[in-house]
């Protein structure tokens, strides 16, 4: 009887054990536990389809989806995209509901990842529910040894049709409803605090602020190491930190519907706060349909933000 060596059968149970796990995937995925279930699921990466980007180099099996498709026009990029557009890009990209998708993007920096977190939002929105995120991005999975490839994805059209769930979508009547005391959600301002108390604003915004009555935590208060968003468990410790998990609801804001997004994900999917929703226009949306506001500087704060905004 043949007897295998004790490395390669720690080998072999890792393997398997990896190979157990792949079907499960959390909603942060480690490029090793990625790598050994790319048979089993479908990654789609949000990067740009140029040289810079998905061109450039892609999981083996990946799909072309820029973040585009999932974003609104340039007066209001977080708006909603519609149910037949959605349903039309699924359709090209051969995405059915009962796939597990697994979202790459390029893993840059904090900000980087609000737009994976935003495309997941919007697939969990359309009916998916299994999803996954490649922690760290592209950038993770090449430092991790990983290949890239630049040979396109085989993708064949499906039929799917999506239906909008708003279980997970605040609307600008949801944030009235709780400024006027009739909802007692949080409102959470995911930007940096210079936008909250009104010392920047987005181009596309009418005026710079916050929504009334809100407080705000940075989208970047959920990473550990760069670009390398924190695990389940620490998740749900900052979110008891904070009190967010006492909040009866909590409705996640920032410019665009972006940095938002990672707020979000973070207290919905990995600290597992029951009740969060996203305002996918958020302030740009706000502020130019001449809603109240807070935090707003007067004439002369205004004047010398955008004096020293130049420099």
């Amino acid at each position: 009887m043949t007897t295998m060596p004790r490395f390669a059968l720690v080998s072999a149970l890792a393997l398997t054990a990896s190979a157990a796990s792949a079907a499960d995937l959390a909603p942060l995925v480690a490029p090793a536990d990625l790598e050994a279930s790319l048979d089993e699921v479908r990654v789609i990466d949000i990067r740009s389809s140029g040289d810079d980007g998905f061109a450039g180099g892609h999981v083996a099996g990946a799909a072309s989806a820029p973040y585009q498709l999932f974003r609104g026009p340039a007066e209001n990029p977080g708006a909603l995209v519609s149910s037949d557009a959605l349903e039309q890009a699924y359709r090209e990209l051969g995405l059915e509901t009962d796939d597990h998708v697994v979202i790459t993007y390029q893993g840059t920096d904090e900000t980087d990842f609000g737009a994976a977190a935003r495309v997941y939002w919007t697939l969990k929105s359309s009916g998916f529910e299994d999803l996954s995120i490649l922690n760290g991005g592209i950038n993770a999975w090449t430092e991790a040894g990983y290949d890239l490839t630049d040979a396109p994805a085989e993708v064949e059209a499906s039929e799917i049709e999506v239906t909008w769930n708003d279980q997970w979508t605040a609307t600008a009547e949801d944030v009235q409803q709780a400024i006027g005391g009739g909802d007692e959600a949080l409102l959470l301002d995911a930007r940096p605090e210079s936008f909250w108390n009104g010392k920047q604003a987005h181009p596309a915004a009418a005026k710079p602020g916050t929504l009334p009555q809100s407080q705000y935590f940075e989208h970047a208060g959920w990473f550990s190491d760069g670009p390398t968003v924190v695990d389940a468990v620490a998740a749900r410790n900052i979110a008891a930190e904070q009190d967010f998990t006492d909040a009866e609801s909590i409705i996640s804001f920032c410019n665009t519907g972006h940095w938002a997004a990672t707020n979000w994900f973070a207290l919905s999917e990995l600290a597992r706060v029951e009740n969060v929703k996203l305002y996918p226009e958020s302030m740009v949306g706000w502020s130019n349909a001449g809603y109240e506001m807070a935090n707003v500087p007067g004439p002369l704060s205004m004047m010398w933000n955008n004096i020293t905004s130049a420099f």
